[in-house]
């Protein structure tokens, strides 16, 4: 067994294989475009840079960095997001690398320009030392002077717009989740209840939630300096109105 193989929600294929639907739906296809130009601009995005989306799904983003000219590494532990993104980059004759790996043993010292973890993709392990392992990775496979950007759902906005029961409808799917806050606000667990038809399917999510100034001192911890938060991707204040979480860190030497 690899040191991170293990039966966490994270790790269930079934899982991804149901939501994948609704994380990628045509809308969030479709505003992968901006996102990415407002990336861009955020961090200053020089010519051909090389970039790692770590993880990358299927590779909503990295597509568009390869559209832009840069070299892009897409990495998910999701073998079928993979082979999907593999597909697109196929049809839309983009030169992408992209890899079935799990984000805890991604290292490549000194190879990225830029490191991008986005979609609430950070805070999934239940040990707090995994996620401080994939700072520490991002760090070093970052080459001096390189970014690492992390877009989350922030603590802070979680409380605000808190709601212990929820449900939404996702083309033919109906979702009911119901969420518990446990240590201190630490961590959320969502209970997810999907209907299809007659079917239904129910999986368990618990994933660690970051303040601003958790996420930053994580950050500056493990040696990133020029930490900026942001409360958005297009680079609006973390204040009352925030959207989302962000936090970039600079490997400065």
């Amino acid at each position: 067994m690899s040191p991170h193989a293990d039966s966490a929600w994270h790790n269930s294929d079934d899982f991804w294989a149901l939501f994948e639907e609704i994380l990628f739906s045509p809308g969030r296809l479709a505003a992968a475009q901006a996102e990415v130009d407002q990336i861009s601009s955020l961090l200053s995005i020089g010519d051909g840079a090389r970039i790692l989306d770590l993880p990358c799904g299927v590779g909503r983003h990295a597509l568009e960095f390869a559209q832009h000219g840069h070299v892009v590494v897409g990495i998910d532990r999701t073998a079928r997001y993979i082979e999907r993104a593999r597909a697109e980059a196929s049809r839309r004759t983009l030169d992408v690398t992209f890899e079935v790996g799990d984000m805890r043993a991604v290292c490549m010292p000194d190879t990225f320009d830029v490191v991008v973890n986005l979609f609430g993709s950070f805070g999934y392990f239940e040990q707090p030392e995994d996620d401080r392992t994939v700072v520490e990775h991002m760090y070093a496979s970052l080459r001096p002077g390189g970014q690492f950007l992390i877009e989350t759902m922030g603590k802070e906005i979680l409380a605000r717009d808190f709601r212990a029961r929820d449900w939404s409808e996702e083309g033919d799917l109906l979702l009911l989740s119901e969420r518990t806050i446990r240590e201190h606000w630490s961590r959320v667990d969502t209970r997810w209840i999907v209907i299809r038809g007659t079917e239904r399917f129910e999986h368990r999510v618990s994933v660690h939630s970051y303040s601003a100034a958790e996420l930053s001192a994580l950050l500056a911890g493990r040696g990133f300096g020029d930490i900026r938060v942001y409360g958005s991707l297009e680079g609006i204040p973390y204040d009352h109105a925030a959207q989302r979480l962000v936090v970039i860190g600079r490997k400065l030497s």
